[in-house]
């Protein structure tokens, strides 16, 4: 389900035009999930909100504005000491843009180490904007970061995350038993992991160049 603003998408096309912006091609591009895009970000978490609950850990109840602002707000300082990468995927619309996603790197940075995950609204798969947006990420992991490793979990059911991770050449290196606390229950994780010596951005097939 595509979501914007009550003003749609007003605060994304605030940021995209103002603030930092990653593009991903003419269609897309990355920006940081602050509390400059509150708004747009609640509406995208309440849409998506049975979705996420199935796959990710911590969305057994439905999202606030309150909590939701206070989430944003701790990761724009986790942005400022180094320890986080958190992003959202904007997508250009008729009037402007919007949100599709968003995308996260959590920073070990003693251990030269850190973590990815992602989501996306269903509207916006099949586009490659998972792949678009992890790609850059991972960049500027083994790259402007100095990362050695990246890890990527994700539970066994959720084929869609593990064929990412396959695409993108991470290696599947073992199976974490009830390590994620769902509402009704535990659930073994799946760890994928990719070292910066193993990283090659990933060929589009379809025009034998490298993705955006």
């Amino acid at each position: 389900m595509s979501v914007t603003a009550t003003d749609p998408g007003a605060d994304v096309s605030t940021v995209v035009a103002s603030m930092f912006t990653w593009p991903l091609g003419e269609d897309a591009a990355l920006i940081p999930r602050t509390v400059a895009v509150a708004e747009s970000y609640q509406a995208l978490l309440e849409a998506n909100h049975e979705r996420l609950a199935r796959w990710f850990p911590g969305f057994d109840r439905p999202p606030t504005p309150e909590g939701t602002r206070a989430d944003l707000e701790l990761r724009g300082q986790a942005w400022l000491d180094g320890s986080q990468l958190p992003l959202v995927v904007a997508v250009r619309a008729a009037d402007g843009w919007q949100l599709a996603g968003a995308v996260n790197l959590l920073v070990n940075g003693p251990a030269r180490s850190g973590e990815v995950g992602y989501w996306l609204d269903a509207d916006f798969e099949g586009r490659g904007l998972v792949t678009r947006a992890v790609t850059a990420v991972l960049d500027h992991a083994f790259g402007r970061l100095g990362l050695e490793r990246v890890e990527l979990r994700t539970i066994p059911a959720n084929e869609r995350s593990r064929s990412v991770a396959r695409r993108l050449g991470f290696t599947q290196e073992g199976v974490l038993r009830a390590a994620a606390a769902f509402a009704d229950g535990r659930r073994d994780e799946v760890v994928y992991g990719l070292l910066a010596a193993e990283w090659h951005r990933p060929v589009s097939p379809a025009v034998g160049v490298e993705q955006p």
